[in-house]
């Protein structure tokens, strides 16, 4: 399989009309659109650090989920961090495919493989772009409960919470900057919303809007959708060998 057949392959599952028209995602670097691909690096961000990991472990490609090139560059110049990394992946003939919006949005993707992670059932779109997510729990529980299970779910040990003291049940979510659907989250009957960021002036409306609030950072809400790209390519071709890395975490010390 070359990287042109790789890219039209996962995009028959993650359709491009389905990406955000501000967006820009699909192929962000591309030497050789015949080139063979045998190792796939699979990451949520296309930093330095998983460059320069591709280029020493030998990938040929590296999918990932935020765009490499998001707005447009004027020059190619090694002094501009973006123009630096794709002049190091052209001289290693490493392309990179990068699938964003699309990915939120698609059956399968970011916010169902959070809602799924979380352990909510009847999961279904909402938002004007079907992009969120929402669905309930097995049963009613405390936010101190929820809140548990989201850090073992993510992994993390901290989460930012405005309690507005509803029992935690219908759950609406966005992975990554989720601040924009939190009255769609309400106007679909969720008691509790979820969310990479939200930021302060929502957060503190919290108890007055009644619906408990969420952040549990944007990487930990956005990385497990690496699983579903590493699965996909499997599925497509399961002889190339894919690796799931993650790049750097901004943290609080």
């Amino acid at each position: 399989m070359n990287v042109r057949e790789l890219y039209e392959r996962i995009s028959d599952r993650i359709p491009e009309d389905l990406s955000e028209e501000w967006d820009n995602d699909g192929i962000m670097c591309c030497p050789d659109d015949l080139a063979a691909v045998n190792r796939i690096l699979v990451t949520l961000d296309v930093t330095e650090e998983i460059v320069d990991y591709a280029i020493d472990n030998g990938f040929d490609v590296i999918l990932s989920h935020h765009p490499l090139v998001f707005k447009p560059l004027s020059a190619i110049d090694p002094e501009n961090h973006i123009s630096r990394k794709l002049v190091k992946l052209i001289r290693a003939g490493i392309s990179v495919l990068s699938f964003h919006t699309r990915a939120d949005k698609v059956r399968g993707g970011v916010n169902d493989c959070l809602a799924r992670l979380l352990g909510l059932d009847d999961i279904e779109p909402f938002g004007d772009d079907c992009l969120g997510r929402i669905g309930h729990l097995e049963c009613e529980t405390s936010m101190e409960e929820f809140a548990t299970r989201v850090k073992s779910a993510l992994g993390i040990d901290k989460l930012i919470v405005a309690d507005a003291y509803n029992p935690v049940y219908t759950i609406a979510l966005v992975g990554g900057d989720g601040k924009g659907y939190v009255k769609e989250a309400l106007d679909m009957g969720a008691d509790t919303y979820l969310s990479g960021r939200i930021g302060y002036n929502v957060m503190e409306e919290a108890a007055e809007m009644g619906i408990n609030l969420i952040e549990a950072g944007h990487y930990a809400t956005e990385f497990p959708v690496t699983k579903f790209f590493s699965n996909l390519v499997t599925k497509i071709d399961p002889r190339i060998t894919v690796e799931i890395v993650g790049s750097y975490m901004l943290r609080t010390i």
